[in-house]
C-alpha cells in the first residue's frame, strides 16, 4: 500500500475554511450594519435635542427679557410701602386675635393662693410666636415656682423662664417671668387647688 501523494498538486479540504472565513464576514458585515443604523438614529436624536434645546434657551432668553422689563416697571419705594403697610396690618390682626379673656383665665385657674400678677405685657413676634412678660409677687420661691409649674401644665405655656428676682419695699419676692403662649396647642387647663 502506497502511502505517498503523487500528484503535482496535493488535495487540502479547503471548505471548512472557507465556510469559517465567510461566516466571519457576515458576521463582521452585521455588525457593521447595525453600528450604521445605530449611528444615524443617534445622530437624528442629537439633532432633534440641539433642536429643542435652541428653542428651550430662545424661550429662557425672552422670558429673561420680560422679567427684567417688568422689574423696571416696578418702584422700589412702592414696593417698600405697600411691604410696610402689609407688616402694619398683619401686626394689627395678631393683636386683634390676642385673647386677653382666654389668658387671664388661665392666670385665674393656674394662680396659687400666695402669688398676685401685678404687669402682663405681650409682644407678638412672627417667628416666635406671643411673648408673654408676666411681673409676679409672691411670698416666697416656691409659689412663684408652683405657678410657672402651673402655667406649664397647662400646654399652652412653653419655655417659662424667671428673668429678675428682688425683694420690693414689703418685703415680697417680685419676679419677671417670661415664656412663650400659644393658646391654640393647648392641651385644656387644668383647675388648681387653692
Amino acid at each position: 500500500m502506497i502511502q505517498t501523494n503523487l500528484s503535482t498538486r496535493p488535495f487540502y479540504n479547503e471548505r471548512v475554511v472557507n465556510l469559517a472565513l465567510t461566516l466571519v464576514a457576515v458576521v463582521a458585515l452585521a455588525a457593521t450594519l447595525f453600528n450604521i443604523t445605530r449611528i444615524a438614529q443617534l445622530t437624528r436624536r442629537d439633532s432633534g435635542l440641539s433642536t429643542q434645546i435652541s428653542r428651550d434657551e430662545a424661550h429662557a432668553a425672552d422670558l429673561r427679557a420680560q422679567a427684567a422689563r417688568l422689574r423696571a416697571t416696578i418702584d422700589p419705594k412702592q414696593i417698600e410701602l405697600v411691604t410696610n403697610e402689609a407688616r402694619k396690618a398683619n401686626d394689627l390682626i395678631d393683636r386683634r386675635t390676642f385673647s386677653w379673656t382666654e389668658l387671664f383665665n388661665r392666670f385665674e385657674t393656674t394662680l396659687p393662693e400666695d402669688v398676685r400678677i401685678t404687669s402682663v405685657r405681650p409682644k407678638v413676634d412672627t417667628v416666635k410666636g406671643t411673648t408673654l412678660t408676666i411681673t409676679v409677687v409672691a411670698k416666697t420661691v416656691e409659689d412663684v415656682y408652683q405657678f410657672m409649674a402651673n402655667l406649664e401644665a397647662t400646654g399652652a405655656f412653653s419655655g417659662l423662664l424667671p428673668r429678675d428676682d428682688r425683694f420690693n419695699e414689703q418685703g415680697l419676692l417680685e419676679t419677671i417671668i417670661e415664656t412663650t403662649y400659644a393658646p391654640t396647642g393647648a392641651t385644656g387647663t387644668p383647675a388648681v387647688p387653692r
